[in-house]
This record gives C-alpha cells, sequence and structure tokens, in this order.
C-alpha cells in the first residue's frame, strides 16, 4: 500500500503538516510522529474547551498525547460518514452525516431541520427526570450537629480524660472544658448523626447513579458534537501550529496557549501565556530569546489572579522594568490589573540594539557620578559630625579630610591629561582638514559602526532564534520543534500604537 501523501507547508522555521481535509484526519495514525510539532499537551489552562479535551484524554492523567489524539481521530472517523465537517468546527451535525446507527436514533429524536446541536443534548439531559430515593430528614437541628461536629473531638478527648482518672493515671485538668452530656448521651447523639449521614450518602449517591444511568443514553451523542467542534482546532494547535501562525490582531480563534492580550507603554501584547509553574519558567524560558514581560494579574471584582508571561516582539525598552503596571484581558474579555514582577532581557529590535551602548555608557557615567557624589557627601558629613561632636566636648577640631596638596596633585594630572587629549584631537583635526565632504560623512558612519554595530548584529541573530517552544515547555508541553518568531511576525504578535493626524 501506497504512503498517504502529505501536503507540507514551511512555517515558523520549520516544515510542518497541514492538515486540510477528512481524509487527512483518517490517515493521521499513518504520519510519523517525529513530524507532529507537538507530542503531549495538559489538558487543563488552554483556549480549547476542558470538557472536548477530558473526553481525549483516555487515560485521565491530565496530559493529553499523540496516541490519543490519533485513538480519537480513528473515533471520529468511524462515527461520521463525511470527516471533511470536522474543519467547519461546528457544535451541530446533520443526522445523515451520523454513521453509528445508535447515535442516528438517539440524534432523530432531538433533531430539528435535520440536525442535532450540542444545544439540543444539553438541554435533553437537563430534561431528565427519574425517581429520586427520597433523602432521610435530620434527626436533630443543623445548628446542633454543626455544634456537636465542632466539639466532638475534644469532648471525646475529655471522657477518655475522665476513665484515665477514675483508674487514678490521668489527672483532669481544672479549667478543663466539661461537657454539658454524659458520655452515654455523648454517644448516643454520634451514632444518631453518623446514622443519619451514612442514610444521607446512601440515598444521594442511588440518584447520582439513576440520573446517570437516565442520561448516558446522551453521552456518546454529547462526545460526538463536542468533538466535532473542537477537535479539528486541536490538531491545528498539536500536529502543527497553524493557528499561531495564522494569527492576526482581531481575529476570532486564537492558539489554544494564547490567554489574552497584555496593554502596556503603548502596546498590545497577544502572546501572553498563562504561567503554571514559574520555577520551570526560571529555567526554560531564558532560552527563548524573547523579551519576557512576568505579570500578576488580579481582578478586584470576581476576585479572580492569575499569572501570565507576555512576549514583547517590538519597540524599544526603555519605560519597562519591574514594577510597572498594565491591563490584561483574557479572550472572555475580562480585565485584570497587572504589574510586571520579573524580566527576562533579550533584544526586541534593532533599533533598540542601535542605542544599547549609548544606554550603557550612559548608566556606567549616571552610576560612577552618583558614587562619586554619595562618597563626598558622606566624608563631607563625617568632619562635620567629627568637628561638632569635637566643640561639644571641648576638644581640638579634628584635621578635615580634604587634603589640598593631595587634590592639587590630582588636578594637575587631570591637567596634563586634557593637555595630552587636546593635542591628539588637534593632531587628529589637522588629519582631517582638506578632505571631501563626503569623507567626513564616512568616518562619522564608521564611528557609529564601530560602537552600535557589534551590537545590532548580535541582536539581529539572536531576533532571528527567538522560539515560543521553551515558554510552552516549561508550561507542560511537550513541543516537538521550533516555534520561531521571525522580526516580521513579531510586529503582528507586538502592536505599536498608531497615531492618526488630525
Amino acid at each position: 500500500m501506497a504512503a498517504y501523501k502529505w501536503t507540507l507547508k514551511k512555517m515558523g522555521g520549520a516544515t510542518r503538516v497541514c492538515i486540510q481535509s477528512g481524509e487527512d484526519i483518517r490517515h493521521l495514525g499513518e504520519l510519523d510522529k517525529k513530524q507532529w510539532t507537538v507530542m503531549s499537551c495538559p489538558v487543563e489552562g488552554l483556549e480549547i474547551s476542558s470538557a472536548s479535551l477530558k473526553l481525549m484524554d483516555v487515560d485521565g492523567d491530565g496530559k493529553l498525547r499523540m496516541n490519543e489524539v490519533i485513538a480519537t481521530a480513528e473515533w471520529l472517523c468511524a462515527n461520521l460518514k463525511n470527516p471533511d465537517t470536522l474543519l467547519e468546527q461546528s457544535d451541530s451535525i446533520d443526522i445523515e452525516n451520523i454513521a453509528d446507527e445508535g447515535l442516528r436514533v438517539i440524534g432523530e429524536r432531538l433533531q430539528k431541520d435535520g440536525q442535532v446541536s450540542l444545544a439540543d443534548v444539553e438541554a435533553a439531559i437537563a430534561a431528565v427526570k427519574v425517581e429520586e430515593k427520597a433523602i432521610p430528614a435530620a434527626p436533630i437541628e443543623a445548628d446542633v450537629i454543626a455544634a456537636y461536629k465542632e466539639k466532638q473531638a475534644e469532648y471525646a478527648a475529655y471522657f477518655e480524660q475522665e476513665k484515665l482518672q477514675k483508674l487514678g493515671l490521668a489527672v483532669i485538668a481544672e479549667d478543663a472544658a466539661k461537657p454539658g452530656m454524659s458520655e452515654k448521651d455523648f454517644l448516643a447523639m454520634g451514632k444518631k448523626i453518623s446514622d443519619w449521614e451514612a442514610a444521607k450518602a446512601e440515598a444521594e449517591g442511588a440518584n447520582a447513579a439513576a440520573l446517570t444511568a437516565a442520561t448516558a443514553e446522551f453521552m456518546p451523542l454529547r462526545k460526538l458534537l463536542l468533538l466535532h467542534r473542537d477537535f479539528y482546532r486541536l490538531l491545528k494547535n498539536f500536529v502543527n501550529l497553524q493557528v499561531f501562525y495564522d494569527f492576526k490582531a482581531g481575529v476570532q480563534e486564537v492558539a489554544s496557549f494564547q490567554a489574552g492580550t497584555l496593554y502596556i507603554d503603548q502596546r498590545a501584547c497577544h502572546v501572553c501565556v498563562r504561567v503554571n509553574d514559574l520555577p520551570k519558567h526560571d529555567a526554560q524560558a531564558p532560552l527563548s530569546g524573547i523579551y519576557l514581560l512576568y505579570c500578576n494579574c488580579e481582578n478586584k471584582k470576581t476576585g479572580k489572579t492569575l499569572q501570565i508571561v507576555a512576549s514583547m516582539t517590538q519597540g524599544d525598552i526603555k519605560n519597562l522594568s519591574v514594577g510597572k503596571n498594565g491591563v490584561f484581558y483574557d479572550n472572555d474579555g475580562l480585565d485584570y490589573d497587572a504589574t510586571v514582577f520579573k524580566i527576562i532581557e533579550n533584544p526586541i529590535s534593532i533599533l533598540q540594539a542601535f542605542w544599547t551602548p549609548y544606554r550603557r555608557m550612559s548608566k556606567w557615567i549616571e552610576d560612577k557620578i552618583n558614587k562619586s557624589a554619595a562618597e563626598k557627601d558622606a566624608a563631607m558629613m563625617n568632619d562635620m559630625t567629627a568637628t561638632a561632636e569635637a566643640k561639644t566636648e571641648g576638644k581640638e577640631a579634628p584635621k578635615s579630610s580634604f587634603d589640598i596638596a593631595k587634590f592639587a596633585g590630582i588636578f594637575a594630572a587631570i591637567g596634563m591629561a586634557l593637555g595630552m587629549l587636546a593635542s591628539a584631537l588637534v593632531g587628529v583635526i589637522n588629519g582631517l582638514v582638506g578632505l571631501p565632504w563626503w569623507a567626513y560623512i564616512a568616518i562619522f558612519v564608521g564611528i557609529i559602526l564601530l560602537i552600535s554595530g557589534p551590537s545590532m548584529v548580535m541582536a539581529y541573530l539572536k531576533l532571528r532564534r527567538r522560539n515560543l517552544a521553551p515558554v510552552l515547555n516549561a508550561n507542560g508541553w511537550a513541543v516537538n520543534a521550533d516555534a520561531k518568531i521571525s522580526i516580521k511576525f513579531g510586529k503582528v504578535l507586538t502592536e505599536k500604537v498608531k497615531f492618526i493626524q488630525l
């Protein structure tokens, strides 16, 4: 039998398999596992229904792996006459498209205009009624039961101590709380409560089992509809990262790991990933080569909190720092106050790299000036304090730490250095006199390139290697191929502000 012919496409620095038809899905088990972009991903915390993902997670370990995805594809193709409809990502199915006779019969009972929808099935499940076993009434008031449970351990310990005291083996403390009932009444009340709780649990269990049995016939159809809606979306985030690389601002469908958008410093960062394990991010995320902002997010109205890591892939870094505030919007539109608590620094742009040497030089000079000023201020304060203390105690004031002869020597050395520098500068100027005008421009450009060139080249090389895979790996994914972010794509993933001239 000839090998199935797959369609290949270059995306994000890697050649990936495209899933473009129901036949592609039918042959998914024949795809070489080395060609899958993702080998496993978590079931929780993604932008795909966790109910659908749990249906695919056969072993229930919280991770979805390649074999489970293949098994799901086979189940869907066995139950659909035309698996091409999976590409529509619809939660409705034509009755005639259901291959399994049992599922089709149930669907026909619920169908509307020849289609059955997930909403129809959910409504049918909600409408199921069973003859429930009566829940026994509590033998005593609820507040008494609560008080008994609160004091149960303490009173049991008291009665135990009382028995030991009668045997001369213990002495009950005078301030010990004494129960307001006998041990016999205490035990009788406990038995009443425990018997009632057991009967209540039995009745509730029986009712739950009856409801499960009554709704069991709808569950396979519900599974079919959920996966009919979500399976192809999973494939586009698993077999390849098509949704991610097709991303454009304002599109309805985002990659399963894109939790929302962070607005900060006049930019919108669209690649925001939930942080599930910060220590793993500390180890993995720096390998991405991406400028990353870690933020604590909180919605004070709902009390919801989360941590995200945002990829900053365009713009400058001069206003970005720990403590910077922004606003994060999740994919449901809920807004959170976001505060940066950690930054992993990497190049953002070539322009930013151009200014980096000058910023470092400026910071170095500023630090030196601040340090020198602080030392002189401290020395002056020490002299003033020592003089004041000496006068108070009637002693001779100590000599100032300012040594005129020493500083005269320093000033003389500085003067000599400046003189030599001036002489060298005059020599350079004399050498430049008479050169054509374009030579001055070339010299100026050469000096600029000498200073900024290495930084720009290194930034360019790093920007070409930016890779989201380490960030996803830190979140429990097993990414099997690079997820490169090119300079051009970075401008899509982080939007800069655009002003309209009035």
